[in-house]
């Protein structure tokens, strides 16, 4: 049975406006049918961001259809400048330092959570919603994300820089859904979108891989592939077409497979470690900056905590520690912790305490 949205009585009595990030996908737009349902005022909002195969042109066509078949207003605020100077621009800057950044998490903060919600803030708006699968739930006057009911689909990993003064004005419609009732909720609808299949990867990059579109935004530099015993296995052509935790195209082949264990940009070097157990593939802690604490700082060094270093990774029983800086030390150790990612750690009953980024 499909679960309803409840609107918590003492924060969204009465008809209030929000305003629906769509991105032309099937997850914004049940989003905004779900609001307009249950009786908001839903202006829908489709936000023009750069890359460089067009993609935007076809996804704010399909935004701008699903709007008219709910019958709301629409716009297209055009970000494309912002987009490529605070997310594409950042990424590439973080790949030449010989990080592994996460441009999902800077859109987040930059672009949906900030821009996005300023500018609908300006022009009205009680509240912005979006398609992310993640519930929000208030104490008092507090707000806090937990993981949503569809773990395979969960996105509160990428939300982790959040702070309370930008969840007062979120709204996370469908975070109570699995994904299969949100495409049922689209076809009863007649949404144009409710086929449509799920954008995966960077968008922005086009129709080349990661790897190429880095090529083009950087210079080769060549340098030394190393093994955990110093001893020269090779040369690299930049330390920005690799990633901790790569087995493929390494550029070095061997009686058992060798992963890239470590990333030097000052020596230009990278390492590498054979076979897939190595110890030196696995680490137990892991120092962080731009640390953000959803939850409060007591609190959370306080709690037993889960963490995860990646996407989709399962949890992990983890502690923080706080000295001189912010350290996620591990139960256990991890693998393939890279600088630049986020980690992103939560309560026994997944709520989701805040993050930072790995050093």
């Amino acid at each position: 049975m499909l679960s309803v949205l409840k609107k918590p009585e003492a924060r969204l009595a009465g008809a209030k406006r929000v305003f629906v990030g769509m991105s032309g996908g099937v997850d914004s737009s049940v989003a905004a049918y779900l609001l307009k349902r249950d009786g908001f005022d839903v202006v829908g909002v489709h936000l023009r961001c750069w890359n460089r195969n067009g993609c935007n042109v076809a996804d704010a066509e399909d935004a701008r259809r699903v709007a008219e078949k709910l019958n709301i207003p629409f716009y297209v605020f055009d970000l494309e400048e912002e987009y490529k100077s605070r997310v594409v621009d950042y990424m590439v800057k973080d790949y030449a330092r010989g990080l592994t950044p996460n441009p999902d998490v800077m859109c987040n903060r930059e672009i949906k959570f900030g821009l996005f919600l300023k500018k609908a803030i300006v022009m009205g708006a009680d509240y912005i919603a979006t398609g992310h699968y993640v519930k929000l739930k208030q104490t008092g006057s507090n707000f806090s994300l937990y993981e949503a009911k569809d773990k395979n689909k969960d996105q509160s990993y990428f939300l982790w820089t959040l702070t309370q003064n930008e969840l007062k004005y979120c709204l996370f419609p469908i975070g109570d859904y699995l994904k299969p009732d949100v495409r049922e909720l689209a076809k009863k609808a007649e949404l144009p979108t409710a086929n449509k299949k799920d954008s995966q990867g960077l968008c922005f990059v086009g129709k080349v891989t990661l790897k190429e579109f880095l090529g083009e935004h950087l210079r080769p530099k060549t340098g030394l592939i190393i093994g955990t015993d110093g001893v020269v296995l090779g040369e690299h052509s930049g330390i920005h077409l690799y990633t901790v935790g790569q087995r493929h195209g390494i550029g070095f082949a061997g009686g058992k497979p060798y992963y890239v264990s470590e990333k030097n940009a000052s020596s230009n070097t990278i390492v590498l470690a054979e076979g897939e157990d190595n110890l030196a593939l696995y680490k137990k802690e892991a120092e962080l900056i731009s640390v953000n604490l959803i939850a409060g700082v007591e609190e959370t060094l306080s709690l037993p905590i889960l963490a995860r270093i990646r996407y989709r990774q399962p949890l992990a029983p983890a502690r923080i520690i706080k000295n001189d800086a912010y350290e996620l030390v591990f139960d256990k150790p991890q693998k393939f912790i890279a600088s630049g990612q986020s980690a992103v750690f939560y309560s026994q009953d997944g709520r989701m305490l805040g993050g930072g980024v790995i050093k």
